[in-house]
């Protein structure tokens, strides 16, 4: 069988069928025509660098300065205890006075009226040294940050922090109830026994809730001592139990039942031990 022959069709190029064209007419050159393929995509422009808040800028803003300390105008019939708790002062009573000794005087026990208290005055000096002690690298990196800021015109503000919530002062009624709660919370602060019932019971026992009650007929007034206040206590007792930071007058109702209780506590273990004349 004869060998039948290989026929290659000869590769034509592009070029080659893009340089003539017979027509009619005669033959025609023709310029080459570049495929699509060879075509390349024009680059992408990149993408702008966004705006970082410049480190110096939120710094300042942590950094912002605490409130200034609360005044307080004394009146009558308050005492640092009773302020204390209204401020919630950590530390009571002697955390207020060492801070206002100047002002005080040497006696806690007696304030006057429309002297101003400093409540939680704190120095500034630890938070002027930190700024005063930056690092070099820290100031030329805020010295960059400032020109770098200065070329940029709609930079975001910088939001300001929010000043913290004031503790809610703690206040009492001016009646049986607020008295014994209030003197309840000193005895808290001093480690004194003794519970609302045990106070009540006693109170309406010895002066039916009367704080300006006083026994002019026994024993005691006849030594020149009459029972005085809701618990009836003496002038010598008042003055050997008084609680610091409570008024002096023992006709103060808050006064008159932290002094009774304290020598209640000293003599029968707490107030609620006591079931009848003391």
């Amino acid at each position: 069988m004869p060998a039948q022959g290989k026929h290659r069709r000869p590769k034509s190029t592009s070029l080659g069928r893009g340089l003539a064209a017979v027509t009619a007419g005669g033959a025609v050159l023709a310029l080459p025509v570049i495929g699509a393929t060879s075509a390349f995509a024009a680059p992408a422009p990149a993408a702008a660098p966004q705006a970082v808040a410049p480190a110096a800028v939120v710094a300042q803003a942590n950094s912002a300065a605490k409130a200034a300390p609360a005044k307080h105008s004394v009146v009558a019939g308050e005492t640092l205890s009773k302020i204390a708790r209204e401020y919630s002062v950590s530390g009571g009573w002697k955390k207020l006075y060492e801070g206002n000794r100047k002002i005080v005087g040497s006696n806690p026990d007696l304030i006057h009226p429309g002297i101003k208290l400093v409540i939680g005055a704190k120095s500034a000096a630890s938070s002027d040294d930190k700024s005063s002690k930056a690092s070099p690298s820290a100031a030329r990196g805020a010295s960059a940050d400032r020109a770098d800021r200065s070329e940029r015109i709609d930079a975001a503000p910088v939001a300001k922090a929010a000043p913290a919530a004031e503790k809610e002062a703690v206040t009492y009624t001016n009646d049986l109830d607020g008295w014994i709660k209030e003197s309840l919370a000193v005895m808290a602060e001093q480690g004194i026994p003794g519970t609302y019932e045990g106070i009540h019971r006693n109170i309406m026992r010895e002066s039916s809730g009367n704080p300006a009650a006083i026994n002019n007929w026994d024993s005691n007034a006849v030594k020149g001592t009459p029972s005085k206040g809701l618990l009836q206590v003496i002038d010598p007792t008042f003055q050997a139990y008084h609680v610091p930071g409570t008024s002096t007058d023992s006709y103060d109702p808050v006064a008159n039942i932290t002094a009774a209780c304290n020598y209640a506590a000293d003599r029968y273990g707490s107030i609620d031990n006591v079931f009848g004349a003391y």
